[in-house]
């Protein structure tokens, strides 16, 4: 069985991204693995405790500090998932995204760098959401349980993975979803729903418990979307890159509402 994977590090962001991926394996019925990639050993830095400090002192105790804490955290939300901690050595992104290889779902905190900070000095939750192979979800915020699920679709139309995981996480939340199509600015796509009748239909039908607005967004595609989102549980967005660069360098949607969002984000690659 495939589990959800929450990266954590020694912020109260990562925490509040443990509660969710806690929370979200319990609506999955999956496990959950913690994971705190242990970078340290990799560069020759002593791991013990130094000559005269306590017991409990070294890199080694703190980083499994961190695990224990996020696994208390955990079991406080979900007391019946089960719940795993892992302390690879490595770097966190290649850490992660070699686990994409076999989850369900990664998540990830923001560490909320800003407009011009997230931008230029990136972060591990952009590089999972352009690389990973699973989808994944970038806890920003406070998080709003009760608030609609918002997927954004554009003008490429987007595949079926992008509606499949926004439609069964409002189902798992019996939160509403609304489908907001952000196409490119200034483009004239009238009053036409995002998703034709008999596609919406077709969701309907698998996904009877769902009610579903939709919305034509317009303006820049980012901004509208956030806009949109405002109040979302969950903001849902496919990604048209398999690399951070490229995705920065074509003004990618994923990326610019992955940084600044107020709600969690989720990403979903998108293959041609």
């Amino acid at each position: 069985m495939s589990a959800v994977v929450v990266g954590v590090d020694d912020s109260e962001n990562s925490l509040r991204a443990v509660e969710w991926a806690a929370g979200e394996a319990g609506r999955r019925r999956q496990p959950l693995q913690i994971l705190h990639a242990f970078i340290w050993p990799l560069l020759g830095v002593p791991l013990g405790r130094a000559p005269g400090a306590p017991p409990e002192g070294g890199l080694r105790h703190a980083a499994e500090r961190i695990l224990a804490t996020a696994l208390a955290r955990a079991h406080a939300v979900a007391p019946d998932v089960e719940v795993t901690t892992s302390l690879p050595e490595g770097e966190p992104v290649t850490a992660l995204l070699h686990r994409s290889h076999q989850a369900g779902l990664l998540v990830v905190g923001s560490r909320g760098l800003g407009e011009v900070g997230g931008l230029l000095l990136g972060s591990v939750g952009a590089r999972l959401g352009a690389e990973a192979v699973c989808p994944v979800v970038v806890v920003r915020g406070p998080v709003t349980p009760r608030g609609p699920v918002v997927v954004g679709i554009d003008d490429r139309g987007e595949s079926e993975a992008v509606l499949a995981f926004a439609f069964a996480h409002a189902a798992r939340t019996t939160n509403a979803l609304i489908v907001a199509h952000a196409g490119a600015e200034g483009s004239a796509s009238g009053s036409r729903p995002p998703l034709p009748e008999h596609d919406l239909a077709r969701w309907q039908e698998r996904f009877p418990t769902v009610t579903i607005d939709q919305e034509t967004l317009t303006g820049r595609p980012d901004k509208a979307l956030m806009h949109a989102a405002s109040q979302a549980s969950l903001l849902v967005v496919g990604s048209h890159h398999r690399h951070e660069l490229s995705a920065l360098m074509h003004g990618s949607v994923s990326q610019a509402v992955l940084h600044h969002a107020t709600c969690p984000v989720a990403i979903i690659q998108v293959h041609p």
